[in-house]
């Protein structure tokens, strides 16, 4: 059986004229060493993909190549998506999303690459129903240059409306308004990543009831407060101030801005 390879130089070791023909097993064992090195198939792998599944994904990464990514990308999205290089995951049907990134959120194609490769799960968000919606509400928060290529903005775009209200209804839970909250949101939106039980109401207990401050008050003040760990940041340096009788002068900005060496030297 006999196969004519694909003009793809760098699925094979050398460059072979499109009227040469190779038996169909060397080109299938070259295929298959192109994929280990690109990090898509692991070298300790037991069952050896067959030819139809190898041929499906040098298809996927030739339509990625595409788009603007290039061989050292292809590790990462496989290890953080392995679903889009199965026969199951239809690369084409990526081209909504590439379109919305392009047309909705302006992203060029490098940053578009970029968003992607933080978050490759993107790929497999439905643009109409998901991806649109959460970028609507996150502008109107005020949240701004959500196309730059950081790991929080490609999270962001990609976690649903109902989870980014979640936020929202805690801090009105609080004593927040819907403005006030709002407004921490926009000032702060590394706070959609974090979880509200383990995270978000430990620090506003421990900034209402330990620290004895009025906890809506120093939140709307500075919004990142949410952002520095209880344990260690947060809990040493009001305990350190504590103890110097000084902890209600000090602003959370300095309490928790400031490097160890600035901090501690200050308040010694």
């Amino acid at each position: 059986m006999y196969l004519l390879l694909p003009r793809h130089p760098t699925l094979c070791s050398v460059s072979t004229p499109s009227h040469r023909y190779l038996q169909f097993k060397t080109s299938h064992r070259t295929n298959l060493r192109y994929l280990k090195s690109l990090g898509i198939i692991s070298p300790g792998l037991s069952t050896t993909p067959s030819p139809e599944t190898v041929s499906h994904i040098l298809y996927t990464i030739d339509y990625f190549k595409s788009k603007g990514f290039s061989e050292p990308d292809f590790s990462r999205i496989a290890f953080l998506s392995p679903h889009i290089f199965t026969p199951s995951f239809n690369p084409t049907a990526t081209e909504p999303v590439f379109e919305f990134l392009t047309n909705e959120l302006a992203a060029s194609l490098e940053d578009s690459c970029g968003l992607i490769l933080k978050c490759p799960h993107i790929l497999e968000s439905d643009p109409e129903y998901c991806l649109k919606p959460t970028l609507d509400y996150l502008t109107k928060l005020g949240i701004k240059q959500l196309n730059t290529p950081t790991t929080l903005n490609a999270h962001l775009l990609d976690t649903r409306v109902d989870k980014l209200k979640e936020k929202m209804r805690f801090l009105r839970s609080v004593g927040f308004s819907i403005e006030e909250s709002r407004r921490v949101c926009g000032r702060f939106p590394a706070i959609f990543g974090y979880g509200i039980d383990h995270n978000l109401k430990p620090k506003f207990d421990y900034l209402v009831w330990k620290m004895k401050r009025n906890g809506r008050e120093e939140v709307n003040k500075f919004p990142q407060y949410f952002g520095f760990s209880l344990g260690n940041r947060i809990k040493p340096r009001h305990l350190h101030l504590k103890q110097r009788n000084v902890d209600s002068e000090v602003p959370l900005n300095r309490m928790l801005l400031w490097s160890d060496v600035r901090f501690y030297k200050k308040w010694k």
